[in-house]
């Protein structure tokens, strides 16, 4: 997919976090189309090793986003490596599966860690530059799939339903500082982890519950991430955009 190129992405700076594999490695690859200058984190080091090579210029440091001080200083890295963060795509997630039953409160805060925290310890850490650059945009990645409320995945949706009341309060805190703040809640999105879980039938499935038929892919999500970065979406803010297929 070539898509749009938005002039005022180019020479931006940005940051992914969760940016090695599926929609993460997809946002990072379209926003280095753009000519803007990527960095990405993600804990999987063979993965983000081998994305920053394919990827000219793209900066990958790993980190564990669940650890708030290494995070903070992950960021501060990139902010060195690229001169500054403009543009920050709050993508990390995990959405393993979990039995209530088995829902400890220990699992209950790394899952929370994993999904929802670190996107508000991320945001606070590259406001600084960005107000130092006189705005900036931040997108956070949640999902649609709290909203029909789908079974095994109680703390991940609870953890995504979260996301949609950061974007708001986060886009009334910045708003007066020109710095954006938006959600995409893609649908089922097509990756190779989700490859390796669905079956031809959960594939059919999944169709018939779209308005579309065929597949979303991480580039169709990354479409929607440049534009909302760009400065043709100046007027975005606070509010959740949908890349779904029109699902449920």
């Amino acid at each position: 997919m070539s898509g749009t190129v938005y002039p005022s992405l180019a020479g931006r700076k940005v940051l992914v976090t969760g940016g090695a594999t599926g929609i993460g490695a997809a946002l990072v690859e379209a926003f280095a189309r753009q000519g803007s200058h990527v960095a990405f984190l993600d804990i999987d080091e063979a993965a983000g090793r081998e994305l920053a090579a394919r990827v000219d210029g793209a900066v990958f440091i790993r980190c564990d986003l669940r650890d708030v001080g290494a995070l903070t200083a992950a960021v501060k890295a990139a902010s060195e490596a690229l001169g500054g963060v403009e543009i920050l795509l709050n993508n990390a997630a995990s959405d393993d599966r979990h039995d209530l039953d088995d829902i400890t409160p220990e699992y209950w805060d790394e899952r929370i860690a994993t999904n929802l925290r670190h996107q508000f310890f991320a945001a606070q850490a590259a406001v600084p530059a960005m107000r130092a650059a006189g705005g900036g945009t931040i997108v956070n990645l949640g999902s649609i799939g709290w909203h029909p409320g789908l079974s095994n995945l109680l703390v991940y949706q609870t953890a995504k339903a979260g996301i949609e009341g950061l974007t708001r309060a986060l886009a009334r805190e910045l708003g007066r500082d020109n710095i954006r703040v938006t959600t995409i809640m893609p649908g089922s999105v097509q990756t190779p982890r989700q490859d390796r879980r669905h079956t031809a039938a959960d594939e059919e499935e999944i169709v018939a519950a779209q308005c579309l038929d065929g597949r979303i892919q991480p580039a169709d999500v990354a479409a929607m991430a440049v534009f909302l970065a760009s400065d043709d979406a100046r007027a975005c803010t606070g509010h959740e955009y949908f890349v779904d297929a029109g699902w449920r």
